[in-house]
């Protein structure tokens, strides 16, 4: 629904004005090729020409994406001499000289150090702030959660899942849960909780002054939960509802090992 928003808006039709519909796609391969021999700034000199940009637009576009991608003070050196993760940048930056509205991503974060990996992702949130739709496919789970809106998961050719990523890390469970964590770390709150109607189960997380309570919620609902405790005299520091981490989610929908 988003692709499709974002391509055919204008009334554009796919077959007959397929220029129209690519000049708004920009795609990101995970090997991609480059002309190593040419600067950055050649580089995406050739690439804003081809798409029929003027040379003041181009040069205007290019001080813009370089300095998007933070590699504005690699301007004049030649592409192999640059690490992957420069690389990696320049890649998306050569994406963005149409300044397309929808991105096309394969694994943007393949092959990245830990703090090219992290800066990377602050590209694609900034780009995201801009009014970007970006896809993309990953295999880096613990990434797509903290930066994608919606989530698709494939498991051998079937689509286990598509929708909000809110709605898939929600545990949908009989007893909605909840982590409380106390300001006092000496305090053993874990009796005192269980005396609360409508409190199923508490835990006590390992090595923290946290619990996990799980709820009947026909009984006891999240503010309610809240109020019955601060009652109790207990000083809270952090009150949230218990959510599945995106690695596990996808343990959930998909089968083990292959055919």
């Amino acid at each position: 629904l988003e692709f499709r928003r974002v391509l055919f808006r204008s009334g554009d039709d796919i077959i007959t004005d397929v220029k129209q519909i690519r000049r708004r796609l920009g795609f990101m391969p995970d090997h991609f090729s480059m002309y190593r021999q040419m600067t950055v700034y050649e580089y995406l000199d050739f690439f804003a020409a081809a798409y029929g940009l003027t040379v003041r637009q181009r040069d205007s576009v290019i001080d813009d994406v370089l300095a998007l991608t933070d590699m504005s003070g690699r301007k004049n050196e030649l592409i192999n001499s640059l690490s992957r993760g420069m690389q990696q940048r320049i890649s998306l930056a050569r994406v963005l000289v149409n300044d397309p509205e929808l991105l096309l991503l394969d694994e943007p974060a393949s092959g990245l150090d830990p703090r090219a990996r992290i800066e990377l992702m602050e590209i694609l949130r900034e780009l995201r702030r801009m009014g970007k739709t970006i896809f993309i496919s990953s295999h880096i789970l613990s990434e797509l959660a903290e930066l994608c809106d919606h989530v698709t998961i494939i498991d051998r050719g079937r689509v286990k899942y598509s929708g909000t990523m809110e709605q898939l890390l929600s545990l949908e469970e009989e007893h909605p849960s909840f982590v409380l964590r106390v300001a006092d770390t000496e305090l053993d709150l874990e009796e005192q909780l269980r005396t609360i109607n409508g409190i199923v189960s508490v835990d006590k997380l390992d090595g923290k002054p946290e619990y996990r309570v799980a709820i009947d919620s026909t009984q006891l609902d999240s503010g309610e939960l809240l109020k019955r405790v601060l009652e109790q005299g207990v000083s809270i520091a952090a009150f949230n509802p218990d959510r599945k981490h995106l690695n596990q989610a996808f343990l959930d929908l998909t089968e083990r090992g292959v055919r």
